[in-house]
């Protein structure tokens, strides 16, 4: 794997959003404080992060910043965070959080996660693997209307559209908010970005409007399949009604070699029944 040799990509996580669609969950809570499954969903994405070899975080905060950067700063004592404030988080969406962070990710390789999203960590493990340069995960088994993040990609995986306004009928799928990015796209990604934001018309605009932009422009983005994976966004109560369903356990760091005798026992016991 490219990543145990080459440094790991940063880890970019946007959680500066209110959640108001969760209220009353949300009304003195931050959505990715929430607790799913005994773990903060915060919390889960952090340490399927350090499962993976991912240390170096940056989080885009906004709404109830104080109460995230100190739930962090007290549960991960050691890693590498660096804080940034969209102070603009309520006019604002996605794209604007997203291009607040070029200064601290450089010319780095990045994921980025939705602070929303809670998943299985076998989906990361997959996506770090890749040895692809930008990298989309998307889900087939999903019943695409406008609300979610469509993609329509090639035979070879290569994306050809994406974005809320792609056609669900001619869709592969759904973009669940975790993305790589290379090092070479990141910048041209963030000029995108920037380029979008000089107009206060578009700071609802999402992060995915500028991966669209680079597609048209010609640079190569791919579609991970992970369809049948765990994992969920979310943004209603039902939404987080099915992630506690799904993930009934608290979370806890596990090492590939954990991971392998884990996938291993498991593949032992189903050839057995």
């Amino acid at each position: 794997m490219k990543n145990e040799i080459n440094r790991p990509p940063m880890v970019v996580i946007l959680a500066a959003g209110i959640g108001s669609r969760l209220s009353p969950l949300t009304d003195n809570c931050p959505k990715s404080l929430l607790t799913v499954g005994g773990s903060v969903i915060l919390e889960r994405m952090i340490r399927n992060c350090l499962s993976c070899g991912l240390s170096q975080f940056v989080l885009v905060l906004g709404h109830r910043a104080d109460e995230i950067r100190q739930f962090v700063d007290k549960t991960f004592r050691g890693i590498r965070v660096t804080y940034v404030i969209n102070d603009r988080y309520r006019e604002t969406n996605t794209g604007y959080s997203l291009m607040l962070a070029s200064q601290v990710i450089g010319t780095a390789e990045f994921i980025k996660f939705d602070a929303d999203v809670v998943f299985d960590v076998k989906i990361l493990r997959q996506l770090v693997d890749d040895d692809r340069a930008n990298v989309l995960c998307i889900d087939q088994n999903i019943a695409l209307e406008d609300e979610e993040v469509k993609v329509i990609t090639d035979d070879q995986m290569q994306v050809l559209e994406v974005g809320k306004s792609v056609d669900p009928k001619v869709a592969l799928g759904e973009s669940i908010g975790i993305e790589k990015i290379s090092a070479k796209t990141g910048p041209l990604l963030f000029v995108e970005l920037s380029e979008m934001m000089e107009s206060p018309a578009r700071y609802q605009d999402y992060y995915e409007d500028a991966y669209a932009r680079l597609v048209v422009k010609g640079a190569a983005f791919h579609a991970l399949d992970i369809t049948g994976s765990n994992w969920t966004e979310i943004d209603t109560a039902q939404d987080f009604a099915a992630a506690n369903a799904m993930f009934g356990t608290p979370i806890t760091t596990v090492s590939r070699g954990q991971q392998r005798a884990i996938d291993e026992a498991s593949d032992k016991a189903a050839t057995a029944m």
